[in-house]
């Protein structure tokens, strides 16, 4: 994502607040805008809870790219995924955060702080930014279909 203007939305559970805190200073020492929708402390929280807010915003157009911290990343994953209009993608190497952007245009990443370290994050989430998903091009009539289903709710 070569305009660091664009803002970003960034959430996590109780579970993904540590991961979700250092990807979010790392996005503001890169240059870009973060809005941290938390969670801001230890306290157990639901992440359906986090991952629909996020999600919806994303579906309204507030932001194009959001991040979403769990343990695993998969229960982010699969919440935000029932937000129609919505495609996000666990990341959990570098050619993964390639693919969900170019293959899948997935607007929002999710991660797992109990199953990947912070560096390597950091590495993912870079990828992830500067991948584009190309529109007309080879996946577009894929995404066209998971698009499709959003309309058959």
């Amino acid at each position: 994502m070569a305009n660091k203007i664009v803002p970003i939305i960034i959430g996590a559970d109780h579970l993904g607040m540590p991961l979700k805190d250092a990807l979010r200073d790392y996005l503001k020492e890169l240059g870009y805008e973060v809005t941290d929708i938390g969670v801001n402390s230890e306290d157990p929280v639901n992440y359906p809870d986090v991952a629909v807010e996020l999600s919806e915003q994303i579906r309204d157009g507030k932001f194009s790219r959001g991040i979403l911290v769990c343990g695993t990343g998969i229960g982010m994953a699969i919440t935000a995924n029932k937000v129609p209009g919505v495609r996000a993608a666990v990341i959990h190497d570098a050619y993964s955060a390639e693919r969900a952007r170019a293959s899948n245009d997935a607007q929002v990443a999710t991660f797992g702080a109990l199953v990947i370290g912070v560096s390597a994050a950091k590495k993912m989430l870079d990828v992830w930014l500067e991948s584009e998903f190309t529109v007309g091009g080879k996946s577009q009539p894929k995404v066209d279909l998971i698009n499709a289903l959003d309309k058959k709710r």
